[in-house]
């Protein structure tokens, strides 16, 4: 088959997994740019791939427009003016397995998830480092015929902020990002424990939070309410206002969550925190050293990891994450200031 010069990529949800197709898209753009990229994903995430080269991003409105069958029979005809020759689907749900048949179009490249080597490594068979996410990504590329390098990645450069943004980072003091929320209970630090964590490091340095959701958005004010040199921007900012706030940080703290895939596909020092899943599954940030995921303890908590996203685990893991002190999170985050 001919070389794709038109290539449609599909990357529906959830942030952290389109958060980490970003790298894998701008090392592609910088190593082919002679080929043009469509992105198809939800209409939040369009930001995230803003400083990318010979790129477009087209919105699929699932629970509108787009959704059922019906739905993705017009996004399907939506697509098929912009005459695309392949398909790299870094998705491969239903929806997208749909849309590959409306489509016809016959170099089409699906992402390989590894479903039997993460059953494995929940299981305890094998406990042992899998191919990273963004790896996979970048084989699902290798599939028609593009060979990527992620060895040597390149990142933008911090936005200047302008207007209201300029009091969230302080050009005196170093500037901690922290997202203390994650998706399920399993994967997230205790908030009281988090909260020392943050009296010793807003001491010295400027604190910004961040989150998402009604309930997140009243805890963190809560939460910055209690500390000096201490801000919250969820539910203050759009999307595209943090990430410009988060180019400009010096580290970023997170759980195993989508802010630190966003911390990291900008290029910032991120150390994140991980309670019942296990980096071994291939979810760690891009570009960042291993010492940068604190543990839980194995020894005290051995089924780890107990799931690949943090929602099932025994009984007795409930707190499995507090097995990591604050004094290890506040030294670690000490080691980049």
């Amino acid at each position: 088959m001919p070389t794709p010069t038109n290539i449609l990529v599909i990357r529906l949800s959830a942030m952290g997994d389109v958060a980490m197709a970003v790298p894998v898209l701008r090392a592609f753009t910088e190593q082919y740019p002679d080929v043009k990229i469509s992105i198809l994903t939800k209409k939040f995430f369009s930001p995230f791939f803003r400083d990318l080269k010979n790129v477009t991003v087209y919105n699929a409105d699932v629970k509108g427009k787009h959704k059922g069958l019906l739905g993705l029979h017009k996004l399907s005809k939506e697509l098929k003016q912009f005459n695309f020759d392949a398909v790299a689907d870094l998705h491969k749900v239903l929806r997208s397995n749909v849309l590959k048949r409306l489509l016809s179009i016959n170099q089409f490249a699906q992402i390989d998830k590894g479903r039997a080597q993460k059953k494995a490594l929940i299981s305890g068979k094998k406990f042992k480092q899998l191919k990273t996410t963004h790896q996979r990504y970048a084989n699902v590329f290798e599939q028609l015929g593009f060979k990527i390098d992620l060895e040597n990645p390149t990142f933008p450069q911090p936005v200047a902020l302008k207007g209201n943004l300029q009091q969230y980072i302080k050009s005196n003091k170093k500037n901690i990002g922290i997202a203390p929320f994650a998706a399920h209970d399993g994967k997230m630090y205790p908030l009281e424990l988090m909260k020392k964590v943050i009296a010793e490091l807003s001491k010295e340095h400027n604190i910004i939070l961040f989150g998402g959701g009604k309930e997140e958005v009243s805890q963190l004010e809560n939460l910055a309410n209690q500390f000096e040199n201490v801000t919250n921007v969820a539910g203050n900012l759009s999307l595209n206002q943090e990430m410009n706030v988060i180019s400009n940080l010096d580290v970023m703290l997170s759980m195993d969550s989508g802010n630190a895939h966003l911390a990291a596909m900008l290029g910032i020092k991120t150390i994140t925190i991980w309670g019942v899943t296990h980096p071994y599954a291939g979810f760690a940030p891009f570009n960042q050293p291993v010492e940068n995921c604190l543990l839980a303890d194995r020894t005290q908590y051995p089924k780890i990891p107990t799931s690949v996203y943090g929602n099932k685990y025994p009984k007795g893991y409930e707190n499995a994450i507090a097995s990591i002190s604050p004094k290890e999170i506040i030294a670690k985050v000490k080691s980049y200031l």
